[in-house]
């Protein structure tokens, strides 16, 4: 068969040439060929194990737009993966959130590219230490991120996302009856929630590697080059960034304000595939500014993916104790009505500025 643009065959252009469209900005000529085939190999693996892949927001654009059949943030992910009638979810992101998927799918058999796929943020606690923390503090709800570990959301009262904190700390202070609340382990997202909000947060001192990078300074630098841009934040940033940005919410939230508002320039303050995914579906938006990568989104390519489908590795596993304590936290927050938009996080118009306490 004739050869189609970049050598490809022409059957293999047809079939990825929507991909190319969406990735073209950001993956050169010289690597499409290699990832067109790659992408062609998993897709037919997918049906062959009658899999699924959860693409994360964070992984490269290749992946995102080539090979995920779900894109989002990590519940996202897990509960449409829960609604799937797929038998195997391969979890395109990190260890936690293939957890979370397990959780949500005990029934089905949930594999990760890459075990060393961690996340700094999830791996700052542990289950032994909300124990500790619920002895220091007894009759506190317990609010945790769904960024963790199964044990620690074991352990826990309530989960919450990025988009739903504030609504989630406020119903569970009502729930119990108290004026203070533990939110654990992002400490900054506690700090962004607290301003937010008229209850009193316990917080702990966790960070995700990626967004405590970013300083006010980057902003700055990023207007003085770009005074058009519009600069916006995910609330795993420290504070001093969210009062710089125009816009700060989780990435939900930054997606939607990008699609609906289409500025002429943006700046993402998260990981920077984050940008290039969006670009593939908004091509008139201009993405600009600094790049911080997590190399354990990065660990995975569509490389590993292909391994993990061809030879069914590495299994996600989770002890049944655990899963059904977990999904109790899990199923609590999904089963709430969620809130009508995203949630934004305006440092500028908070309602206060008041220190957590810091555990």
């Amino acid at each position: 068969m004739a050869d189609g643009a970049f050598g490809l065959s022409e059957e293999l252009e047809r079939e990825t040439a929507p991909v190319w469209d969406k990735v073209k900005d950001h993956v050169t000529p010289l690597e499409w060929p290699r990832y067109a085939a790659l992408i062609s190999e998993i897709n037919a693996l997918k049906k062959e194990r009658d899999a699924v892949i959860l693409a994360h927001n964070y992984m490269t654009p290749e992946i995102f737009h080539g090979v995920g059949d779900y894109v989002g943030d990590s519940l996202g992910l897990a509960k449409e993966a829960a609604k799937s009638k797929a038998k195997v979810i391969v979890q395109a992101g990190v260890h936690f959130m293939a957890e979370t998927s397990k959780i949500l799918s005990p029934e089905k058999t949930v594999l990760i590219p890459d075990l060393r796929a961690g996340c700094s943020l999830a791996s700052s606690i542990t289950g032994e230490d909300v124990r500790l923390i619920k002895q220091r503090y007894p009759g506190l709800p317990v609010v945790t991120y769904v960024n963790t570990t199964a044990d620690v959301k074991a352990e826990t009262d309530i989960c919450c996302t990025s988009a739903n904190a504030v609504q989630i700390v406020e119903w569970a202070a009502k729930e119990w009856g108290v004026d203070k609340v533990i939110l654990i382990p992002d400490e900054y997202l506690a700090r962004n929630v607290a301003a937010q909000t008229d209850i009193k947060i316990v917080a702990w001192k966790g960070h995700c590697e990626v967004h405590k990078r970013f300083t006010a300074q980057d902003i700055a630098d990023m207007r003085d080059a770009w005074p058009d841009a519009e600069v916006l934040a995910h609330p795993e940033c420290p504070e001093e960034i969210l009062r710089a940005a125009d816009f700060a919410g989780s990435t939900a939230a930054m997606t939607d304000y990008v699609e609906a508002r289409k500025p002429k320039r943006v700046v993402l303050i998260t990981e920077c595939s984050m940008a290039s995914n969006i670009k593939g579906d908004v091509p008139e938006v201009q993405f600009v500014g600094p790049c911080n990568m997590c190399p354990h989104m990065k660990r995975i390519t569509l490389e590993n993916i292909r391994d993990c489908l061809r030879d069914m590795k590495f299994e996600v596993t989770v002890p049944d104790e655990i899963i059904e304590k977990a999904r109790m936290a899990v199923q609590r927050m999904i089963d709430l009505p969620p809130p009508p938009i995203p949630a934004r996080y305006d440092l500028v118009k908070a309602r206060h500025h008041v220190d957590v306490e810091l555990i």
